[in-house]
């Protein structure tokens, strides 16, 4: 996925109302940027730390920015939760995640379970649809481990069961974690911030449900899935 057009480097000043954020740019004007990202954002909104704005497309939009970009520890990271959908729709198109490939045709934002709509539905003649739920994941703590969620998901643990009332169906279910940073060697739950998601994944798990961590290299000017991370599990 390209940028659209030419990202503008600039500080965080701050990031408040979970929507809103702060941030100077090079010749010292603060401009005020959408936050699309209403989780945690656990290690990247420190003040200070380096970003990237892209110009909002709609010159009537109330705000003219958008935080794509932040780096931290040397690395860059994509902090936009709205762009995964279309990075794993990218991905899965072009071939790019084996598991998920020979579907001849792709569905968006289609409603299951109690009152959901799963990210994508696979298609293809002769074989069990396969029901695609997409996760944003920027996180790294301590260790190479992403780790997801950063902040308590009741919404997400919902999901897990009913992806895996799809398998118990004879569909197939697929749960892919975007990691919008390059600078990890695994995937896991971040158990201590929510312990009902790490429970419903692993009920998940074994109810048939497959999990595909792929972490994405991410620079100014695209970013892209890149390569398959193992789950780790202790």
């Amino acid at each position: 996925m390209r940028f659209p057009r030419p990202l503008v480097p600039a500080r965080l000043v701050q990031r408040y109302k979970r929507f809103l954020s702060d941030h100077e740019l090079a010749d010292g004007t603060v401009v005020t940027a959408h936050c699309a990202n209403p989780g945690g954002m656990i290690g990247i909104k420190d003040p200070g730390m380096r970003t990237w704005l892209a110009p909002a497309g709609n010159p009537s939009r109330k705000l003219a920015w958008d935080w794509e970009i932040v780096e931290a520890d040397g690395t860059l990271i994509g902090c936009h939760t709205g762009r995964p959908n279309a990075l794993v729709e990218e991905a899965i198109l072009g071939g790019a995640i084996p598991q998920l490939s020979g579907y001849a045709t792709l569905r968006r934002e289609v409603p299951y379970g109690t009152r959901s709509r799963v990210d994508m539905v696979l298609s293809e003649p002769g074989r069990p649809d396969c029901f695609v739920e997409v996760k944003n994941c920027h996180m790294r703590r301590e260790g190479t481990l992403a780790e997801f969620p950063d902040a308590v998901t009741t919404r997400g643990a919902k999901h897990m069961h009913e992806l895996a009332a799809v398998v118990a169906e004879g569909r197939r279910a697929a749960l892919v974690y975007c990691i919008q940073r390059d600078d990890c060697d695994g995937f896991t739950t971040a158990a201590d911030i929510d312990p009902g998601y790490d429970a419903a994944l692993r009920a998940a798990i074994a109810g048939g449900v497959e999990v595909l961590p792929y972490a994405c290299r991410v620079s100014t000017d695209e970013i892209v899935l890149d390569k398959p991370l193992p789950l780790v599990l202790p």
